[in-house]
Order: structure tokens, then C-alpha cells, then sequence
């Protein structure tokens, strides 16, 4: 939000500028041009023209209307002087074109205004915009371009405005860019920038706009900036690892109107004077870590508008002076430690839209009962998580044009107002976990009744409040736009109305534990959107209706612990999309064999019911299920060879039931299995010892049954204790279990013979021959070895020195062609030594090639060779060193912080850059053909640099494809590729698209789980849009905070950036290397889905389901 408010802010100025400086620039007054004075500008407009390749705006006349029949200046976006009909400004913002800048705009002499914003031009700026000695405004923003940002900008010193944001650019803000004294607007936010703010910023004395969000700036804010540039009227430092204080010159800065710290990790307190920016309009200090109280001096600041400290360390009370802003229209200052009570006159900000207080943990005290409760703007009240008390002031009725109100995690109780009825726009009211109650002079929720007048509501969330009443016949005039109906353990007594059935939006029905008898309503049949019904824990009873089969968009289906009986209706193999369904604790009888049709279900839970029958072979089709239990049960049979197919199941329980005869040997083919229990049951034979290779398995109860003969010893064996076998026929083993040793048998002694005497020579004169042939083979190929020459060279014994002679202590890992280790050279920098193992095939290709590829290549999301050593025996690369290591590592270390997803995303970007750079940086493509997590690794900063060129293939611009049979790691190479040996940027591409499934699902492609047909884009492709959320690694949006806790809008936004990663990756992987992307335009959807990303922490004023 804060970027469109900017954009803007700037577009207009600009529209300005042009059409009030140049008031006699118009196409409209162009004559015949003269060739002598204006020929030069017709060659620029046709060349710049000729760099266009597409115009993606439907019916466009952009490129149609640039033809020699008529005058340049009656093209359009061609704007001409009246005098000399030369070209003063271009402007072709918003066209949609694609290609690159021509450098013949620097033949533009005359020109003063180049806009060519929101477009797809892509390349570098040409260093020749520095001839346009004329130029005021240039504007690039929502472009594709990359490089650096040229120097030669600077002798353009006319320059008013400099607008470059949302491009893929690098590198560091030039120093030079202190020369243009005149710069009024410097506008370089998300684009890739690294380094300090320089010091020549300070020259630019008129500067009034410095935006530089969105970056990877760091160094801290100078503490003088204030004494420098006092006409200062926006500053936008926000998302930046700044660090440091807020400097203490800022009160010099007297005309500030807007300052944006988001996100910029600064520390200590807000300076207490901070109330002497008296133009002040926009303070966003959120998700730092000030710590000590918020400054009184804030109420000085009469015109602030927007208020936003949340995610921070604050504590102490809130200073009443706030009360004082009456222009203040947001004010967020949740996520902190603030304590005391509200003052009162808060709720006098007659502007406010938005007042917000959530999980500032322990503010207490009664919400004020005033008589003025007087907000006729505020649209939003978010005072969830904290200790109020006291009644819901009826008054707060008042405020009538209320959308939001969460009072949700606190300690109000008494009787939920029926006032609330009148705030007519209300879309979501949240008051679980509170102590509120019913009127108790009505047996009935009659406040359910009152708000049938709020029309709008989409979400009503109730649960875990001791209500004490039953549900009104009224509920089916709740509005038809409500789609979350929740009140969880809130002690509702008596039937669910059939009226339920008139709610036809619900997305989400919950009443779980709570007091509900009677049958299920028919009419809940008619709730065709309903995604999730949580009725658990209650007395109903009866059959399941079979109008519940015609809820086809359900995906959980909860109906544990009631007294529901009979079969189930064999109708219920209608709901496709079913993710979970568990009916445990009933009285069912049967399952009806269209059940095991349902090939999308993750989780079947039909424990301790009547259930009798035998398994049927189509228990294989649930590909996907993770969890099914079946125990205390009446069912019987053996177990069928099809339960195989469930590749992912995690937890199988089929305890308490009469199943007979063996153990399959094929449960061993589980490999995600953790959890096996197959107790007290009729089982006989053997423990089959292919459940050895159950490497996940924590937790095996086989007691009670008839089974004989050893126990396995090893694997996850090794942890069981006899708990798990009690209770059997004939079963030995280890004394560890206190079981009675198995018998010796003369096979295994005959077989010991064989292995020891027979086996185990001829094995060693094969290893013998092998390695003999393999040392001819090097020493033959060794004396025509070539020797690098074009990188700095380093000796051997100075690698030695700094990796300690190669010792174990300084190994970092060891990879296809050899190890890696720690150094530490004579100067002191810590360097990574990549030493290649000549024994292995290919090491020494993989040598050269490295030092070919990495001797030209120079990117800042490319790993960084600083010398190398090349000897007859011994060949090694010195590398820049990444402190935090490979992604892989980060990704899958469970001792490290979970990264979260602005993390995971800007690494992605960071990926996609470097690759962007490998293919289309320069005339001959660079092919990675190993890009997998453990190549990517991240210094300092967690900026990440593509590694391990070894492999890599440089390809003539003339050729498509090449072959070779050596490279890649199964799980990230694409199919032509792995069926061909075909080799294309295309292939690294599909390998991106793994990659990123990998990092948001924070599944390896090589899991276990992963066989028969099934990989991680095929799973990935069974969940997309409709289970994404089930899939992705909800570390990333979860630390700390209870996921109840989460709006669902924001779950729902939350949803859509997930799918939109998904979309993009499933669309990079796709089987046809023609039907993937290019890394220019996959970088493009990266960063437009981080762009969201951000807009969204504002959208929702930084509730953390972006934890950062």
C-alpha cells in the first residue's frame, strides 16, 4: 500500500511537471520538421522503436503509429518543443512493451522528460542516458531492467527526478548521484540495491523524496541526515537490514510529512522529542525492536494520520496524549508488551478508522461505557489478546460503521450485547475465549437473533465462551454472506435447527464439544460451499442423512464422539475432494466400499465403533492418506497386499480388531511410516524383517497377538522394548527384550563359511584390480592435463596452511567431484577450499570448467572464486566463504529458527537472479545442470550465490541444446534430461521449479515417499489451490503464535501467495522444455508475489503470518 501511495504521489507530480513546465509541448502543434535541426531525433525515436519486440497491450498503436508518413512529433507518447519541434518528452508509461532500451536515447538532445514505467523493458540502462544534458524526470519503475545503475546518470545534472524502483538492479547507489544538486526525487525502492547510503546523498540539499525500500541496505541511517537534507518531506527506508538507532538530528528535519522505518531492525527507543516533526502525516516504526515506552511527545503531532508501532519490544502504559490526534485515522500498536488500561479519550479520535491493540499481552482493565462513545469513522476494533474485563460496552454501537471488531483472547464476560445488532456493516465479529455468557433470563442465544440485522457478516467466531444457551430458529436469517460460523466449546445446549440449512455462502460449520443432541438436519444438505463441518463432541444421533452427500465442496468432515450409528451411506464416495474424515467413537456398523474411492484423503480416523467386514483390496487407491485408524473395531480378515500403495502413511492403526494370518511383508515398503500398532489382534507367523528398513518408525505395538519366531534386531529395532511384542505366542530374541534366545540353525553357520572363506577374497582382489586400472587410467591422462592460467593462483602449501593440512576439523562437506573445507588464509579472511578428488570421473573436466565459467562471471548472486591451485596431483578453487551455509542445511536443520517465507522468497529471487544472469547476461548461455538447495549458499546477510559450476556447459548461441550423460541429481533434472541426456537453460529452469516446491513445501524430491510414479511435482499438482495450505511447511507462518489466532482473511490471503508460488513452480517444472518459463520472467513473477507479500503485512498492519 505503501509503495501505490508513493507511486502515485510521484506519477502526479510528474504529470505536473510535464504539462505546467512545458506548456507548449504537444503533438497537436507539430508541423512539418525540419531534417536539419531534427533528423537526429527521427534516427532515435526509429532505432529505440527497432529495440521493441512486442507490445502486450491488446489493439495497441503504439508501434503502428510510428511510421515516416507523418511527423515524429504526431507519434504517440512523442511530445515536441513548439519552437524547435524537437522532442522534449517520451512518455509510453503504461503501453505494456516488451524489449530493450535503445542507447540511441541518448541521441535525444532536447529531451527532458523519459517515462517508461509499468512496462517490460529489460537489459541495462545505456550508459548514453548521460548525454541528455536536458533531462529533468526519468522514470523507469515496473520494469524488468538489470545491471547497474549507470554512473553516467550523473552528468545529466538537470535531474529533478530519478524514479527507478521495481527493477531487477544491483550493486550499490553510486556516489555519483551526489552531483545532480538539483534531484528532488530520488525513487530507487525494490531493486536489488546492497551496500551503505552514501555520503554525497548529503549533497543533494533540495531533495524532498528519498525512497529506498525494499533493498538489502544496510549500515545504518546516518545520524546527520537531518542536517544535511532539511527539506525532507518523505523518507522510505522500510524493509532493509539497516540496523542501528533512529538518528537524533531528525527533529531538522522540519517538513517531513511521511517517515517509513518498517522492517529496518533498528533498536533502542524512539527519541522522546519525536513530537517536534509537527508536519508529520505517516509514522510506520513496525517490526523493529525498540524496546522502553512509547514517547508522550507523539500527541504533538496534530496533522499524523497514520500511527503504526506494532511488532515491536514496547512496554509501559499508553500515553493519553494519543487521545489528542484528531486527524489520527490508524493506530496500530499491537505486538508488544504494553500494560495498564486504555485511556478513555482513544476512543475520542472522531477520524479514526482503525484502532488496534492485538497481543500487546497485558493490557487490562474495562473498554470505557461512555455516553460520547462517539466514532463515526472507525471501521476496525483489534483488541484480541490481552487481559480486558469487564462487560462489551453496549455504546460500542455507536460507532456504526464497524467492519471488524475482535475482542477475542481477553476476559470479558456478562451477556453478549444485542446492540450489536445495529452495526450493520459488521463483516467480522470475534469474541472466543472469553468468559461471556447468555442473558439468563433466556434459554435461547437471543444476540444470535439480533445479529441477523448485520447483513454483511462474513465471520462469526464464539467458541470457548461459557454461553450456556441453545441456538435460535432465527440463525437461518443470519445473513447469506456468512461463510465461518464457529462456537467451539461454548456449552450450546439443544438441536441444530433445519434453519441452519438457509446459510448457503458457509464455508465453515463448527460447533465442537459442546451439549448438541438430535439427529444431523437433512437441510444441512444444502450448504453446497460448505468446506468444513466440525460437529465432534457432542450427543447427536441417529444416521448420517444421505442429503450430506451432496456436500461436494467438503474437504473435513468431523464427527467424532457423538452417538451416530447404522451404516454409512454409501453415497459419501460423492465427496471427491474430502481431505478428512473421522467418525471415531460412534456406533457405525459398516463402511461402504465407495469410502476407499476417495483418492484425495489425507487423514481416516473410524476407530471405536461396530465397524465388521474385511478390508478390501481397494484400500490401495487412498494414495495420499497419512493417517488411518481403524482400531476397536469389529473387522476381520488379513490384511490385503494393496496397502503397499500408501506411500505416505505415516500413522496406521488397526489395534483391538480380529484380523488374521501374517504380517505383510510389504507393510516394510512404507518408508514415511512412524507409527504402526497392530495389537490384540489374531496375527500369527512372523515379524517380517523387512520392517527393518522402517527408518521413520518411532513408535510399534504388536502385543496380543499369536505371533512366533525372532524379532528383529535392527534399525529402529534397536529402540523398542518388550512392551511392543508382550503378549504373544513364541517370539525370541534379544535378552535386551527379556526373550528367550532363537535357536541356531546350520544354514546360517554354512552361509557364515561362504562369506568369510570364499566370498570375501574374491570381493578383495576385485577392489584390488578396480583401483589398480583406475590410477593407469589418471596417470595416462594426467600428463596432457591443461592448467589454469587466467585466475590468480595461490600454492599448495598456502592451501594447506589454511585448511590445517586438510583436516577432518575443517571439512564443511563433500560433494560429487570432492570436499570442501574451512580456511583461513596468512591475512586473516575466512575462505571455503573446494578440493577436487582426482579419482573420481570427471573431476578434472569439472575442475576446468569451473575455473573457465567462474574466471568471467561476476554476479552478486553467483559464488565468488578468489584464486585457484592447479599441481600434476592436486587441484583445488578458493571461494569467497558463506558463513550460514547451504540452503539445504538451513532448510532441514531443526536446531536452527525455521526460515520464513519473505526469507525463503527473497532467496528464491536471489536464485532466480543468479540464473537470470547465467542465461541471458551475456551472448553465450551459461547451463548450471546441478541446481539443487545444498549449491545454493548464503552469506552474512542470507543473500544467496548459486555454487558449483563444475558441470557447467557453455552453449553457442546458435545451438539449442546439448548432450552429456554426466550431469544432474535425480529429483531435480528434468525428464529430457534424464531420458535423452539433452542439456538447455530450460533444464535449469525445471530444476528451479523443484526447488522451489522443495523450499515452501519443505519436502526433498528424494523422500522416501517418492516411488512407483509419484514424485514432488505430482504431489504438489494433487493439492494445488484447492490444499495448498496442507501441504506447505507451516513453520514458516506459525513460531509462536497459536494458528486460532490468525484471521481468516489472513489465512486466506496467505492461501493465495501460496498458490501463486505453486502456480509458478508447477509452471517452470511442466514435462515439455518449450512450455517452461524463462528465468527473466520467472524473476518477474518472484518479485511481484514478494511485492504481495509486503502489501499484505501492511493490508493486515503486520499480523504475523509472515513471521520475520
Amino acid at each position: 500500500m505503501e509503495n501505490s501511495v508513493i507511486a502515485v504521489f510521484i506519477e502526479l507530480l510528474m504529470v505536473m511537471h510535464i504539462f505546467t513546465s512545458f506548456p507548449y509541448a504537444s503533438s497537436s502543434l507539430s508541423s512539418s520538421c525540419s531534417s536539419t535541426n531534427n533528423n537526429s531525433d527521427l534516427l532515435a525515436l526509429l532505432n529505440f522503436k527497432s529495440h521493441i519486440e512486442k507490445e502486450l497491450l491488446p489493439n495497441s498503436l503504439v508501434v503502428s503509429s510510428w511510421n515516416t508518413n507523418t511527423s515524429f512529433c504526431n507519434w504517440i507518447g512523442v511530445y515536441c518543443g513548439h519552437r524547435h519541434k524537437r522532442v522534449t518528452a517520451l512518455n509510453l508509461s503504461y503501453m505494456e512493451l516488451q524489449g530493450t532500451i535503445s542507447p540511441h536515447i541518448g541521441n535525444l538532445s532536447f529531451l527532458r522528460v523519459l517515462n517508461l514505467c509499468n512496462n517490460s523493458f529489460y537489459g541495462p540502462i545505456p550508459e548514453t542516458v548521460g548525454r541528455l544534458r536536458r533531462l529533468r524526470v526519468i522514470n523507469l519503475i515496473f520494469n524488468q531492467l538489470h545491471g547497474t545503475i549507470p554512473s553516467s546518470i550523473s552528468h545529466c545534472k538537470r535531474l529533478q527526478r530519478i524514479l527507478l524502483g521495481q527493477n531487477h538492479f544491483e550493486g550499490n547507489i553510486p556516489e555519483s548521484l551526489g552531483n545532480l544538486t538539483s534531484l528532488e526525487i530520488l525513487q530507487l525502492q525494490d531493486i536489488n540495491l546492497t551496500g551503505t547510503i552514501p555520503s554525497s546523498i548529503f549533497n543533494l540539499s533540495i531533495l524532498r523524496v528519498l525512497a529506498l525500500n525494499g533493498n538489502g541496505i544496510s549500515g545504518g541511517i546516518p545520524m546527520d541526515i537531518c542536517h544535511m537534507l532539511q527539506r525532507l518531506e518523505v523518507v522510505h527506508l522500510s524493509v532493509n537490514p539497516l540496523g542501528g538507532q533512529i538518528p537524533t538530528s531528525l527533529c531538522l528535519c522540519r517538513n517531513l510529512k511521511k517517515l517509513e522505518l518498517m522492517q529496518n531492525g533498528l533498536t533502542g527507543s524512539i527519541p522522546r522529542d519525536i513530537g517536534c516533526l509537527s508536519k508529520l502525516e505517516y509514522l510506520n516504526l513496525a517490526r523493529n525492536q525498540f524496546t522502553s515506552k512509547i514517547p508522550s511527545s507523539l500527541g504533538n503531532l496534530s496533522k499524523l494520520v497514520e500511527l503504526q508501532l506494532s511488532d515491536n519490544n514496547l512496554s509501559g502504559d499508553i500515553p493519553p496524549e494519543l487521545g489528542q490526534l484528531s486527524n489520527l485515522r490508524i493506530l496500530d500498536s499491537g505486538f508488544n508488551y504494553l500494560s495498564g488500561r486504555l485511556p478513555e479519550n482513544i476512543f475520542n479520535l472522531s477520524s479514526a478508522v482503525k484502532i488496534s491493540f492485538m497481543n500487546t499481552k497485558n493490557l487490562s482493565g474495562n473498554v470505557p461505557e461512555l455516553s460520547g462513545f462517539r466514532l463515526p469513522n472507525l471501521r476496525v476494533i483489534n483488541l484480541l489478546g490481552n487481559q480486558f474485563s469487564g462487560r462489551i460496552p453496549a455504546s460500542i454501537s455507536n460507532a456504526s460503521m464497524i467492519t471488524f471488531l475482535q475482542l477475542a483472547h481477553n476476559s470479558f464476560n456478562g451477556p453478549v450485547p444485542t446492540s450489536l445488532g445495529s452495526l450493520r456493516y459488521l463483516r467480522t465479529l470475534n469474541l472466543q475465549v472469553n468468559e461471556l455468557t447468555n442473558d439468563p433470563s433466556q434459554r435461547e442465544l437471543q444476540f444470535l437473533t439480533s445479529l441477523t440485522q448485520c447483513h454483511q457478516l462474513h465471520t462469526l467466531v464464539l467458541g470457548e465462551n461459557p454461553l450456556n444457551g441453545s441456538l435460535p430458529k432465527s440463525i437461518g436469517n443470519l445473513s447469506t454472506s456468512l461463510e465461518t460460523f464457529s462456537a467451539e466449546r461454548s456449552q450450546i445446549l439443544g438441536s441444530l435447527p433445519k434453519q441452519i440449512g438457509n446459510l448457503s455462502s458457509l464455508l465453515v460449520l463448527e460447533f465442537v464439544t459442546n451439549d448438541l443432541v438430535g439427529e444431523i438436519p437433512s437441510s444441512v444438505g444444502n450448504l453446497r460451499r460448505l468446506q468444513k463441518l466440525r460437529l465432534l463432541g457432542n450427543r447427536l444421533e441417529g444416521n448420517l442423512p444421505n442429503e450430506l452427500c451432496q456436500l461436494t465442496s467438503l474437504g473435513e468432515l468431523l464427527l467424532d464422539i457423538n452417538k451416530l450409528m447404522g451404516p454409512i451411506p454409501y453415497c459419501i464416495g460423492n465427496l471427491t475432494r474430502m481431505l478428512t474424515i473421522s467418525l471415531s467413537s460412534n456406533a457405525f456398523t459398516s463402511i461402504p466400499v465407495s469410502m476407499w474411492s476417495l483418492k484425495n484423503v489425507w487423514s481416516m480416523n473410524f476407530s471405536v465403533n461396530s465397524l465388521s467386514g474385511k478390508l478390501p483390496s481397494d484400500i490401495g487407491n487412498l494414495k495420499l492418506l497419512i493417517t488411518l485408524d481403524l482400531s476397536k473395531n469389529q473387522l476381520s480378515g488379513s490384511f490385503p497386499g494393496t496397502i503397499s500403495s500408501l506411500k505416505m502413511l505415516k500413522q496406521l492403526n488397526f489395534s483391538e480388531n480380529a484380523f488374521q494370518g501374517n504380517i505383510p511383508t510389504v507393510i516394510g515398503e512404507l518408508a514415511s511410516l512412524e507409527s504402526l500398532d497392530l495389537s490384540s489382534n489374531n496375527l500369527s507367523g512372523i515379524i517380517p524383517k523387512s520392517l527393518e528398513k522402517l527408518h521413520y518408525l518411532k513408535h510399534l505395538n504388536l502385543s496380543f497377538n499369536m505371533l512366533s519366531g525372532p524379532v528383529p534386531v535392527n534399525g529402529a529395532f534397536e529402540n523398542f522394548t518388550i512392551q511392543a511384542f508382550m503378549g504373544n505366542y513364541d517370539l525370541c530374541g534379544s535378552s535386551k527384550l527379556e526373550l528367550p534366545p532363537c535357536p541356531a540353525h546350520s544354514k546360517s553357520r554354512k552361509a557364515s563359511f561362504w562369506l568369510k572363506y570364499v566370498v570375501s577374497p574374491i570381493a578383495a582382489v576385485a577392489i584390488v584390480a578396480s583401483l589398480l586400472i583406475l590410477y593407469i587410467k589418471y596417470w595416462r591422462n594426467s600428463k596432457n592435463l591443461p592448467v589454469s592460467s587466467n585466475l590468480s593462483s595461490i600454492k599448495l602449501g598456502e592451501i594447506l596452511g589454511a585448511t590445517n593440512n586438510l583436516s577432518e576439523e575443517n571439512l564443511m562437506g563433500t560433494g560429487s567431484f570432492g570436499s570442501v573445507y574451512k580456511g583461513t588464509m596468512s591475512d586473516g579472511e575466512i575462505v571455503a577450499v573446494k578440493v577436487f578428488d582426482l579419482q573420481v570421473e570427471g573431476a578434472l573436466t569439472s575442475f576446468d570448467g569451473e575455473c573457465q565459467v567462474l574466471r568471467n562471471v561476476r554476479h552478486r548472486n553467483l559464488v565468488k572464486i578468489i584464486s585457484s591451485c592447479s599441481n600434476l596431483d592436486f587441484r583445488a578453487l578458493v571461494l569467497e566463504y558463506m558463513p550460514n551455509g547451504s540452503l539445504e542445511k538451513c532448510l532441514y536443520n531443526l536446531e536452527s529458527k525455521s526460515l520464513d517465507i519473505l526469507q525463503r522468497m527473497n532467496i528464491m529471487i536471489d536464485v532466480a537472479l543468479g540464473l537470470e544472469y547465467l542465461h541471458h547476461g551475456y551472448s553465450e548461455p551459461i547451463v548450471h545442470c546441478d541446481l539443487k538447495p545444498s549449491n545454493v549458499l548464503l552469506d552474512e546477510n542470507m543473500v544467496a550465490h548459486v555454487a558449483d559450476f563444475g558441470i557447467a556447459k557453455i552453449l553457442a548461441i546458435y545451438k539449442s541444446m546439448t548432450q552429456t550423460a554426466t550431469l544432474g541429481t535425480m529429483g531435480y533434472i528434468a525428464p529430457e534430461f534424464g531420458s535423452q541426456g539433452r542439456v538447455s537453460p530450460k533444464g535449469d529452469v525445471y530444476s528451479f521449479g523443484i526447488m522451489l516446491m522443495e523450499i515452501f513445501t519443505r519436502k526433498n524430491p528424494r523422500d522416501e515417499m517418492f516411488v512407483e510414479g509419484l514424485n514432488l511435482r505430482q504431489w504438489v499438482l494433487s493439492s494445488y489451490r484447492d490444499r495448498v495450505m496442507d501441504i506447505a511447511d507451516s513453520s514458516f507462518w506459525i513460531n509462536g503464535i497459536e494458528e486460532a489466532k490468525m484471521t481468516l482473511l489472513i489465512m486466506d490471503s496467505l492461501k493465495g501467495i501460496l498458490s501463486s508460488i505453486m502456480e509458478l513452480a508447477l509452471e517452470c517444472s511442466e514435462d515439455l522444455p518449450e512450455e517452461r518459463l524463462n528465468m527473466i520472467d520467472v524473476t518477474i513473477r518472484l518479485k511481484k508475489i514478494k511485492n504481495q507479500i509486503l502489501q499484505d503485512q501492511v493490508r493486515f498492519n503486520n499480523q504475523p503470518y509472515i513471521v520475520i
